[in-house]
């Protein structure tokens, strides 16, 4: 590396698993995102080249992600995710009201992981009541501490009671069709692509990657954006008083507090932005670090609020931006303004603790205000 990748600029290089890159600039992120040709998606995590599974779409590569980018993209259109509007707020409202009287709660588990999962369990078809075993399934996938589970064995265990119950869910709607259904596994049991139906595996590594998504993601990015209104009294008074800034709050919140930390496995080699690359290389592109990159926004560590445009990577970008980017969007916006109509002021009761990997969270985060 020359002396400007040695402190960091564009990429990094770590000895962790047998050694990765980790890009670090903004625009060096969004480059390698765009270019499926040179970085494939056939990988979670940098520090797995060669995982034992397969989830769908996300770890496919066009032509084939492309296919099936177009089969799921109805489900969470702009068109499909608006009309599910009015009856995420009378949810949220329901939900908020059930804890405003008691002066605190864990925002994390009495509300971050019941509202957009609740959405996301109507949306697939599933049963509301179980909430609670998909959630203990989730974090045996995504959460699960790499000392505890050195093997994997433990993400694996995850992944397979995910396959079983839809196996199961599955083979249910098959012997019992409802042509007026509309939710996700419904229609799965018929889905096509290139005039061929989907083999059943693949159906079922479908619907675990979307359960995983769909149980995690929004959750995580409401905890930090309320751990940060918590935390920034000036930034809460600006939503309250001015709800009409809560959209361009939500997208400033995504930039400085993106979740997602993505890798990708090299197809060739190549010079990449003055890194040697070699085939089946592996990198980072951290999506942390491109919505702090000082280069792509001046106080990048600052939120501001009246931040003039905010094109941000927390959803991706390329081929494999975030499917559900309109209705996380949505989601956010939606409890970002009916919690603080309904509780305005509120703290933080104790520091929260995180979790780290792919997908960055909150174990927990406490709140308290006067009632």
């Amino acid at each position: 590396m020359d002396d400007h990748q040695a402190a960091g600029r564009p990429a990094v290089r770590t000895d962790e698993a047998g050694g990765y890159w980790i890009f670090t600039d903004h625009a060096v992120i969004l480059d390698g995102l765009q270019r499926p040709d040179l970085w494939s998606n056939s990988v979670i995590v940098p520090t797995e080249p060669d995982p034992p599974y397969r989830w769908i779409p996300i770890m496919l590569d066009p032509p084939e992600h492309t296919k099936w980018r177009h089969l799921l993209g109805s489900y969470f259109s702009p068109g499909r995710t608006k009309a599910m509007k009015a009856g995420q707020h009378r949810l949220a409202v329901e939900l908020i009201e059930g804890l405003r009287a008691r002066g605190d709660c864990d925002f994390v588990s009495d509300f971050a992981q019941v509202f957009p999962s609740t959405i996301f369990l109507e949306i697939m078809g599933m049963p509301r009541e179980q909430l609670g075993e998909f959630m203990q399934w989730e974090h045996m996938i995504l959460h699960e501490n790499n000392d505890s589970d050195p093997t994997g064995s433990v993400r694996l265990a995850g992944m397979q009671a995910v396959q079983t119950y839809f196996a199961g869910l599955v083979a249910e709607r098959r012997a019992n069709p409802d042509p007026r259904a509309q939710d996700v596994v419904s229609a799965a049991i018929s889905w096509e692509i290139d005039g061929e139906p989907v083999t059943d595996a693949d159906v079922l590594n479908c619907l675990l990657l979307l359960f995983m998504a769909g149980l995690d993601t929004v959750a995580g990015q409401s905890s930090y954006a309320l751990l940060h209104l918590a935390t920034h009294p000036a930034d809460r008074a600006r939503i309250v008083a001015e709800p009409a800034l809560i959209p361009h709050a939500v997208e400033e919140l995504l930039r400085a507090y993106p979740i997602v930390q993505t890798a990708r496995k090299a197809t060739r080699d190549a010079q990449f932005h003055g890194c040697p690359i070699r085939k089946g290389d592996m990198a980072a592109f951290p999506l942390s670090a491109a919505g702090r990159d000082e280069q792509a926004y001046p106080d990048a560590k600052q939120v501001d609020l009246d931040r003039p445009t905010i094109r941000h990577l927390s959803f991706g970008g390329g081929p494999h931006r975030c499917l559900g980017s309109h209705l996380a969007r949505q989601e956010l916006a939606v409890l970002l303004q009916e919690w603080h109509r309904l509780i305005p002021d509120y703290e933080l009761a104790e520091v929260p603790l995180e979790h780290g990997g792919g997908v960055w969270g909150l174990e927990s985060l406490p709140l308290r205000w006067a009632v």
